[in-house]
Formats: structure tokens, C-alpha cells, sequence
């Protein structure tokens, strides 16, 4: 058995379940539609969860790596703010429900986040001493949170539009 086929086989389906869930939301994005904040909130607290589970159950209650993910998240957010800089939502009033524009950064976005999400977990698991490589844990820490990030910054600039919309400062552009 090569070493991709092992891989595959020794993966848990829920990973493959959620890649599958990632891509249609990335493709879904695609296309500009409607949609509401809780959905619209459904991939930064996937990462969120995710990332938190991973840290609390390889590193603890290190502050450091804590402290790590957390500046990967502020960077990140800062990223995605800007991402969505041209963001156009309306609201219709009746249903509560937003019209965004097509969002083309989401699948590259998720794909690459799933996939060093992936390379990482699968090389400490492979070798669990990877946890106590200073630089190796940072790679890891700072990269998890800064894709977390960047979907964090783009649900924050989802807020912030819609805030600006009920304050009457009009429709169109947020920024």
C-alpha cells in the first residue's frame, strides 16, 4: 500500500465529510445569492472549534501556543477584512435575509486551509514529538490561526455591512 492509499484509509470519514461540505460552500459562494449571518457563520466556527479542539488537545493549556493561534487569528482577520473590501449586501427587509455578492476567494480559501490543516495533523499523528519542535509548532500554530482568521475577518465585514445598512448609511460598497 503506498503511502497516500494509507493515508486515505487511515483518515476518518468525518474529514472527508467536512472537505465535501467545504467545497459546496465554496462553490456555492460563487455565485452571488441570498443567505443569513448564521449561515454565513458556519465556516469561521467550524475553524474556530476545530482549531480550539487541536491546540487544548495537543498543546494544553500552553499559553504560548495559545498566545501563537491567537496572533494567527488577528493577522488573519485583518486579511480577511480586506478580502471582502468590495462587499455588496442588501437586505430584504421582509425576510431578513442578506443578497451578497459572488464571494470567488472562499474555495481557494477552504481548499488551502483544509489542506495544511491536514498536512499538519497528519504529520503529528505520524509523529507526535513534532508538538515539542518549537518551529514546527509555530508554522503550525500561526498558519491554523491565520486561515481561521481570515474567515473570522470576512464574517466580521459581513457584520460591520449589515450594521452600516441599519444605520442608514445606504447600500453598496461596506468599507
Amino acid at each position: 500500500m503506498n503511502m497516500l492509499q494509507q493515508l486515505a484509509s487511515q483518515t476518518p470519514i468525518w474529514v472527508w465529510l467536512l472537505l465535501a461540505f467545504l467545497i459546496t460552500r465554496g462553490i456555492a459562494a460563487m455565485k452571488p445569492g441570498e443567505t443569513s449571518l448564521q449561515k454565513l457563520a458556519i465556516v469561521p466556527a467550524l475553524f474556530t472549534v476545530w482549531g480550539a479542539w487541536s491546540i487544548s488537545h495537543r498543546f494544553g493549556a500552553s499559553v504560548s501556543a495559545w498566545g501563537e493561534w491567537l496572533a494567527g487569528i488577528g493577522a488573519g482577520a485583518a486579511l480577511g477584512w480586506l478580502l471582502l473590501h468590495r462587499l455588496k449586501l442588501t437586505v430584504d427587509s421582509s425576510t431578513g435575509k442578506l443578497w451578497r455578492s459572488a464571494d470567488f476567494s472562499l474555495l481557494p480559501l477552504l481548499l488551502i486551509t483544509f489542506l495544511v490543516k491536514y498536512g499538519f495533523e497528519t504529520a503529528f499523528a505520524v509523529s507526535p514529538a513534532l508538538t515539542a519542535h518549537a518551529g514546527f509548532s509555530a508554522a503550525y500554530l500561526l498558519l491554523s490561526g491565520g486561515f481561521t482568521g481570515i474567515f473570522v475577518g470576512k464574517y466580521c465585514r459581513y457584520l460591520a455591512s449589515l450594521r452600516m445598512i441599519g444605520a442608514g448609511k445606504g447600500l453598496g460598497a461596506a468599507g
